[in-house]
């Protein structure tokens, strides 16, 4: 059995209430009570946390690792780094960002008031407190209300991880308010269906994207979520650039790291159409100009082609960022010497994948086989051959 002391706060979140505490506040407004409970713990990077009844994967640590390089990463640059994690669930996130990345100040909040109990628990592996400055405060609210009222009081970010489920993107626009030029915002979907092309309708609410069935839903799902983030901050006078995006099939979950700058689309190059071709299995961009004009090569007569969009259709990772995450983990021992084998796998080819060059789509080698009329070659065989003439190629993507 383990006994909690936890202290409550009141309902408001107004930010002045959670950064500038008078010194009377703990006593006047907190009450104290005891909450006693078997709960289970597990262990992520060396860090002991308990999950209690919320919402946790384990699988999700990838995505984790990557946010905590992001985030050291920037705090490296920046000497700074003051972060919300906007719906922290059981508080492994806000830990991390605190214990790994080194984040100055973590705010965690989670609309549901019952994981207060064990995400106070986990964050209190960290000081609450260091030479008189909060480093983490947790709260229990709406996250577009905590990222509102932040805006309202010109509390912003420089870090924002919104780990939110299905397609829900009411949040993009608070997001974006409370962030700090150059900050990061690390977003999240986890709606295969959209993706997919069977709720063509839905995506379109949610991310402006109507989306029909293609063969690379998984790719189509990230280009989604970005093309809708960059919607949203273009309304607002920003640029957005990926840093990085992933995919995993455990949710599904996409999640893509997304660098927030001024200034507006300068074109729309990166912003349009992408088309599937049934007939010869082959993938192009259209601009909103060849909107009416979409045909394949292939086909004179009977159309064959099924178009998305609008969707973010530039490159989907950053090459040099992702060399200085590579370079941070092996800092940390996080890879190499036979350690840590997938994420070195991953980082590795999202570095190849970073080509602004390289095509989006894919086609199977059966397909090409049997278009060709040819037996499959080793796939080995294939991708050497496509590399000597300058092709970037993998036998198996993570999209």
């Amino acid at each position: 059995m383990l006994t909690l002391s936890l202290t409550t706060c009141p309902k408001s979140l107004k930010p002045s209430l959670f950064f500038h505490f008078p010194p009377h506040f703990s006593n006047h407004f907190s009450r104290q009570f005891s909450l006693s409970a078997t709960l289970p713990t597990t262990t992520e990077r060396g860090l002991q946390f308990e999950t209690g009844g919320s919402f946790f994967r384990h699988e999700s640590f990838t995505g984790r690792d990557l946010g905590v390089l992001s985030a050291a990463l920037y705090k490296r640059t920046h000497l700074e780094l003051r972060i919300l994690d906007a719906m922290s669930g059981c508080g492994v996130r806000s830990l991390r960002y605190l214990a790994e990345a080194n984040a100055d100040f973590v705010w965690a909040n989670d609309a549901n008031e019952e994981y207060r109990g064990v995400l106070t628990a986990n964050l209190g592996a960290v000081s609450r407190e260091e030479e008189g400055k909060r480093r983490w405060v947790v709260t229990n609210s709406d996250a577009n209300r905590v990222m509102t009222e932040c805006y309202l009081q010109r509390d912003f970010f420089d870090f924002i991880d919104v780990d939110s489920f299905g397609s829900d993107s009411t949040f993009l626009r608070p997001a974006f308010n409370m962030l700090k030029i150059g900050g990061l915002l690390y977003l999240t979907s986890t709606d295969g269906y959209s993706s997919g092309g069977h709720r063509p309708l839905n995506s379109l609410a949610s991310y402006g994207a109507y989306v029909r069935p293609m063969p690379y839903a998984n790719e189509i799902g990230l280009r989604m979520l970005i093309g809708g983030a960059l919607r949203e901050a273009s309304v607002l006078g920003y640029y957005i650039t990926p840093l990085f995006s992933y995919y995993s099939s455990h949710g599904p979950v996409f999640r893509v790291m997304l660098r927030v700058d001024r200034g507006k689309l300068s074109d729309m190059r990166h912003y349009g159409f992408i088309s599937y071709c049934n007939k010869c299995g082959n993938s192009q961009a259209y601009s909103w100009s060849k909107l009416g004009k979409m045909i394949c090569s292939c086909s004179d007569t009977k159309p064959s082609l099924v178009v998305s969009g609008p969707l973010w259709t530039g490159p989907l990772h950053q090459g040099p960022y992702l060399g200085e995450m590579l370079n941070l983990a092996k800092e940390w021992g996080w890879i190499g010497d036979g350690v840590g084998l997938d994420l070195e796998k991953l980082l590795n080819q999202m570095i190849d994948e970073s080509d602004p060059e390289l095509p989006f789509g894919y086609i199977k080698l059966d397909q090409i086989a049997s278009r060709a009329k040819v037996n499959s070659p080793p796939i080995r065989n294939l991708m050497s051959v496509l590399q000597k003439v300058c092709f970037s190629s993998h036998a198996y993507l993570y999209l």
